[in-house]
């Protein structure tokens, strides 16, 4: 099986998927951009591919929200990443002596606070990877990068300082996503899109009455631009049911009666990589 996921090498999406699909006879393909790794599946160079959707911290990932519309794909798993960020450097390097620290900005402001605290300089990177790396290829002793500890072990850095993270609470969850769309008779949630029929006061609301009246649970609303005229939007919920579940189906029905188009993009269960 041929699994596609965001690299480069040390990332938290790499950790994800090994972590996900461990036990698994895999074969990796690295890509470079979201989109890119959506588009492996859609075109059948993977048979899987794994995306963060969502972080506890910076919220919605909406370039894998619009990534997944472009080709007809299916959610088929979710899985929930812890996410710890250390101050990673070279061997025999002293905290007091780190000056600047290399980073993503999402990153570095997750430490906002400790990084004042050592009154260091920061340098932005495209990942918390690529600043572990940088540093593993410099010589030098007085730099720093925010990174994981898989990443630390990776490129052969010393945690100076562990979980310098702000909240501890902090989670990335990623989808799995394939273009097989057999639903699961066990899924715990469901992902849909929905476009409304018109744009008119009180449309969400109008939407958002129809799972509540049939008591569904939703965990996760999202509204994302139509990209055909300005000011209006389509919605992605996801339901605390499987797809094949009565009450999905008829809040599905009731949507459609009201001429509302609605898309389930996947029925899943959410896994701990703890």
């Amino acid at each position: 099986m041929k699994v596609a996921y965001l690299g480069p090498h040390g990332t938290f999406s790499e950790e994800a998927a090994h972590r996900y699909f461990k036990g698994h006879d895999i074969e990796w393909q690295m890509c470079y951009s979201v989109p890119e790794v959506l588009d492996a599946v859609g075109e059948g160079l993977a048979d899987k591919g794994i995306a963060p959707i969502e972080n506890a911290i910076e919220g919605t990932i909406t370039m894998t929200v619009d990534s997944l519309l472009v080709h007809d794909l299916y959610i088929e798993g979710e899985a929930i990443l812890p996410v710890s960020l250390h101050l990673l450097a070279a061997a025999d390097t002293r905290l007091e002596d780190i000056k600047e620290v290399w980073s993503i900005p999402p990153a570095l402001a997750q430490c906002r606070e400790y990084l004042r605290e050592l009154k260091v300089k920061s340098r932005h990177f495209d990942s918390t990877a690529s600043a572990a790396q940088a540093i593993r290829n410099t010589d030098r002793r007085d730099v720093a990068a925010v990174a994981s500890e898989y990443a630390g072990d990776l490129f052969g850095l010393q945690p100076i300082k562990r979980n310098i993270e702000e909240s501890f609470e902090n989670q990335t969850r990623f989808v799995i996503v394939s273009k097989d769309k057999t639903p699961l008779e066990n899924a715990a949630k469901t992902m849909l899109q929905v476009t409304p029929s018109d744009e008119y006061t009180g449309v969400l609301s109008a939407i958002l009455n129809v799972f509540s009246a049939l008591n569904i649970n939703l965990t996760w609303i999202e509204s994302r631009p139509t990209k055909k005229k300005l000011g209006t939007y389509q919605f992605f919920l996801e339901a605390g049911l499987s797809s094949v579940h009565p009450s999905i189906q008829k809040a599905i029905a009731v949507l459609q009666t009201y001429g509302h188009e609605v898309n389930v993009l996947g029925s899943f269960t959410a896994t701990k990589l703890d």
